[in-house]
This record gives structure tokens, sequence and C-alpha cells, in this order.
């Protein structure tokens, strides 16, 4: 499979802009971002303020890029896209245990990192299955697309408890009726 790397993003903006154009984006928000969006948002800081974002690198080639959404709080989000040629090969899942080391390595020592997924976003539902993350529930309406369409969505987390203690906690969702 070979190994993955993973460099902060700096100035990159072409290499950014072609990594989105050049790729689809099904279970995003807006599945085709236009050149002009992509280079209005970065220096407003939509890869910067708040947030680390991460090259994911194999073989000198950059395949897909993490975003570590909230990331001064205790409990930080993520976002993680990969190019469409290198999708359904496991380097998401690695990604993902990557952001997981990550995160809870830090120093200011993060409660849980979450993720929020489309419904019927099966691939990536897995990933966060394998990665360790719990599904801990069922949002609905609350994926806005840019269209204006409204998506189901589910909530995923880790906890740095679990990630310590290389266990996966189960939830207590269903333990009442209500």
């Amino acid at each position: 499979m070979g190994e993955l790397t993973f460099s902060p993003l700096k100035d990159e903006l072409e290499e950014l802009v072609a990594f989105f154009i050049e790729n689809t984006w099904e279970f995003h928000r807006d599945p085709y971002p236009s050149k002009y969006k992509i280079m209005q948002s970065f220096p407003k800081g939509w890869f910067q303020d708040e947030r680390a974002t991460f090259w994911m690198n194999k073989d000198g080639e950059k395949i897909g890029l993490i975003i570590l959404d909230d990331i001064t709080d205790s409990i930080p989000l993520f976002d993680r896209g990969l190019a469409t040629k290198w999708r359904g090969k496991g380097y998401g899942t690695i990604a993902v245990n990557w952001i997981k080391d990550y995160i809870f390595n830090l120093p200011d020592k993060k409660i849980r990192i979450e993720a929020y997924t489309r419904y019927d976003n099966i691939p990536m539902r897995k990933t966060l299955a394998k990665s360790g993350f719990v599904k801990e529930g069922y949002l609905r309406d609350a994926w806005e697309n840019d269209d204006g369409s409204l998506m189901d969505a589910i909530i995923y987390a880790a906890t740095r408890s679990d990630w310590e203690q290389g266990i996966i906690t189960p939830i207590k969702l269903n333990e009442e009726p209500f």
C-alpha cells in the first residue's frame, strides 16, 4: 500500500485549487467547488483560522487533505478528503488513525474528537468505525448542502480515555425508551 506522510498546508493555493477542482466530492456540501470559491475561502481563513490543515502525501504526491476544525477547542472536529483515484484503498482509515494520534498527543489534552458525515456516506462511516470512532447520534435535516437541500447526518466520536486505554466504550443511547 505504501506509507503516507502528512505535512502542513502552507501557501499552496494553486495546489489546493487543483486538488479540489480535479476531484469530485459527492458527500460534501458542494460536490464541485469552483476555483473562484476556493480562492475566496483561502484568504478568509477557511484553511487557517482555528484550523490546522494537512496534506496527505504518498510517494511525493498530494493524495488527500485533512482539516482539523476548532483545533483550539477541547473537542475538535475534522474533515478528510481523498483524491478520487485513491479512494477505497484504505488510506482514509490510515488518515483517521493519524488524526486521532495527532490530536490526542497535543499538549492541551483534547477530550474527544467529533466527526459528522451524511447518513449516505457509507465509505466514511465504515472508515470511522474501523478507526475506533463510535456512532453517537443521528441528526435529521442537519446537513445543509450548498444547493439548499437538507440531508440527515450522523455524528461519530472518539474519546481520549478510549484512545489511551485502547478500547471502544459502547454508548447507552437506547438504554431508556425516551
